[in-house]
């Protein structure tokens, strides 16, 4: 249930990713100055994830091993959206949609597939590229499935532009759609997923098994069962905001920031954690393989103090987050928009 909730970590980000390279060109911005925007941004998180967030991972320098997750992923599809920027944006949001709900198929139809495998490979696999003699990355989040969640959200910002009262119901009645979508998909062992469904020995290995759908890459199932919650929740608590609202719009306001942040942070508190425990951090900040050594018995938490670590790592970045917010309010634009 934990892994779960996880889940909706990254469809999100790619849909309001999408959604916010939309409202950014709606403020007066030419379509020159979009494209230029979602290739400058984009180049820039696939940098940021080759360098700070591979060391901060691992804390290791040791760049004969790296991989590739979800800024990747967000990266590579602004820079593949920044042409089509001069497309009308219905056009976007179906090519998104088209690519979404149509990759399970191209997956079990390879002879429909062109251009060279390692294209697809890197569209369509999670398996490690070797980039040079003794270099290898590996490809966490096959693309594009993500291209298609971005494409949609770009269309999904003209629906964020509307008014409060217009878009609410809008946005409400997608996620109810979405969400049924996948419970009928799933239940009914229709397409979408990999890995159907299989009736469990328990209730509560059934509901697990309901949600397993497959993440890399995402297939339609996953997407449906991720987003439709999170637009319905979106639609909830469109509304004005009080005390609680002003504490979560914190962080929203500087999402790569946080993000950037949260791995040293949680991946220190674990090596400190781990020293005092065992006296040694090795297993912490080895390359991921066969040789890599093996944590000590115990070395994992109980996970009702992963949940306690999660609020403390949020907790304690709320203030950072808050004053880079009022750093970039008072600095609009320029080198701080990057982060």
């Amino acid at each position: 249930f934990t892994r779960w909730i996880t889940h909706f970590c990254a469809p999100t980000f790619a849909l309001l990713a999408g959604a916010g390279a939309f409202l950014y060109g709606s403020r007066g911005r030419s379509r020159d100055e979009l494209a230029w925007f979602l290739v400058s941004r984009g180049l820039w998180l696939i940098v940021l994830e080759l360098t700070w967030v591979r060391w901060a991972a691992l804390f290791n320098i040791d760049y004969h091993f790296s991989f590739v997750q979800v800024i990747w992923a967000i990266g590579a599809s602004m820079v593949l959206l920044s042409p089509c920027v001069f497309l009308p944006t219905g056009v976007v949001a179906a090519i998104g949609l088209v690519i979404v709900c149509g990759h399970n198929w191209l997956a079990v139809h390879p002879e429909y597939q062109f251009g060279p495998p390692l294209l697809w490979d890197v569209l369509q696999v999670q398996r490690p590229f070797v980039i040079a003699p003794g270099y290898s990355v590996f490809n966490v989040y096959p693309l594009l499935a993500w291209i298609g969640v971005l494409f949609t959200g770009y269309g999904f910002g003209w629906i964020l532009n509307l008014d409060r009262a217009r878009r609410r119901p809008i946005v409400l009645a997608l996620g109810i759609i979405m969400t049924l979508g996948f419970i009928v998909l799933r239940a009914l062992h229709l397409y979408g997923d990999p890995r159907p469904w299989s009736p469990q020995p328990d209730p509560m290995r059934n509901v697990m098994a309901f949600l397993a759908c497959s993440k890399y890459p995402p297939s339609l199932q996953f997407l449906l069962m991720t987003l439709g919650p999170a637009l319905t929740l979106l639609a909830l608590v469109d509304g004005p905001g009080g005390p609680p609202a002003r504490l979560w719009v914190t962080f929203g306001r500087v999402p790569l920031f946080f993000y950037l942040l949260h791995f040293p942070l949680i991946h220190g508190a674990a090596l400190g954690l781990a020293y005092l425990r065992f006296g040694s951090v090795d297993w912490l900040q080895a390359i991921p393989g066969p040789n890599a050594p093996t944590p000590p018995e115990g070395a994992s938490l109980p996970l009702p103090w992963v949940y306690v670590a999660w609020i403390l790592v949020v907790l304690a970045l709320y203030w950072p987050c808050r004053w880079w917010g009022e750093l970039k309010r008072r600095h609009p634009g320029g080198v701080l928009s990057y982060l």
